[in-house]
């Protein structure tokens, strides 16, 4: 696995921007994402996306499909499955020119959900990469950029999911993610793992989590960034308490700036009593960051 998981991997956004067409457009509508293509911008305002999925690489045309089928047959692919023969004739530098004319679609438990253009034409490798000669159930991709407009038809063979242009993408599998934690010494190896592979899951397949509102920015961020929530949840199971709730609620210290609370809620399996632990994420802008570490949460709703 290549060191691109949690806090502690480095993974290298391209920081390029999406040009306005002009300097007029941009002040009319400093918000307002750039069309398919380039040109004007359209009248639908940006949002930023945080999101954990899997990439899949498509056909946008007839002609494409065409002409990487011609490109399979001057490659010796005897012994290749499918997925391995689509993966290593797109891997020869060659055939670079067929990873630009592909379609890259994220998917979201299985539901497609955004179309992908990469801003730096070197993530097309990272993309590439994410196709995967042996795909596994626990494969996970981590897309990050700009939500912009839906895609035109005629853009990915009719799919219209919004575009995302990404700004940064890493690619993983789940059992190394997990290995990649850094695992209190108080908590056994095979605790820790049940734990943070239960936590991760929660997060990950919660309801409509595409990634693109602040609250599910926030709980994707901790997930791929914060390993402290998996040592607190390995803890809490070990002393008899269940996970029963993951709230996310605007901080009420924001000020000019747009911070969440993240809760996690745990229950005493016994008695049922009731422990929160709280930890304050900034998503201002498009790469979240942590405000205040995990620490008990007392919800003044009530006190």
């Amino acid at each position: 696995m290549s060191e691109e998981t949690l806090e502690y991997v480095n993974a290298d956004p391209a920081s390029a921007a999406i040009p306005a067409s002009s300097a007029s457009e941009a002040a009319e509508c400093p918000s307002c994402a750039s069309s398919p293509g380039g040109g004007a911008p359209s009248r639908t305002p940006m949002s930023f996306v945080y999101a954990i999925g899997r990439i899949e690489a498509r056909f946008p045309r007839l002609s494409v499909e065409k002409e990487f089928f011609q490109a399979v047959g001057r490659e010796d692919t005897a012994g290749l499955t499918d997925q391995q023969t689509f993966y290593d004739v797109l891997s020869k530098p060659e055939n670079r020119y067929l990873l630009r004319q592909l379609c890259w679609v994220f998917l979201v438990q299985g539901m497609e959900a955004y179309v992908l253009q990469p801003r730096d034409p070197m993530d097309l490798d990272r993309m590439r990469e994410a196709i995967r000669p042996l795909p596994d159930p626990g494969d996970v991709d981590v897309v990050v950029g700009l939500r912009g407009p839906l895609a035109s038809p005629d853009m990915c063979n009719g799919l219209m999911v919004p575009v995302v242009a990404v700004d940064q993408i890493y690619s993983f599998d789940r059992a190394t993610l997990i290995a990649a934690i850094p695992r209190p010494e108080k908590i056994t190896a095979k605790q820790f793992e049940s734990a943070a592979v239960e936590v991760f899951d929660r997060v990950a397949r919660m309801t409509d989590n595409a990634g693109s509102t602040d609250d599910h920015r926030a709980l994707n961020y901790l997930a791929m960034r914060y390993p402290a929530i998996y040592a607190k949840a390995a803890e809490q199971f070990g002393a008899g308490l269940a996970l029963t709730g993951v709230e996310v609620l605007p901080s009420r210290l924001s000020g000019s700036r747009k911070r969440v609370d993240v809760i996690f809620e745990y229950n005493d399996r016994a008695s049922g009593f009731c422990e929160k632990y709280a930890v304050r994420v900034d998503v201002t802008e498009e790469f979240p960051f942590l405000v205040t570490k995990l620490a008990p949460y007392y919800d003044q709703r009530y006190a």
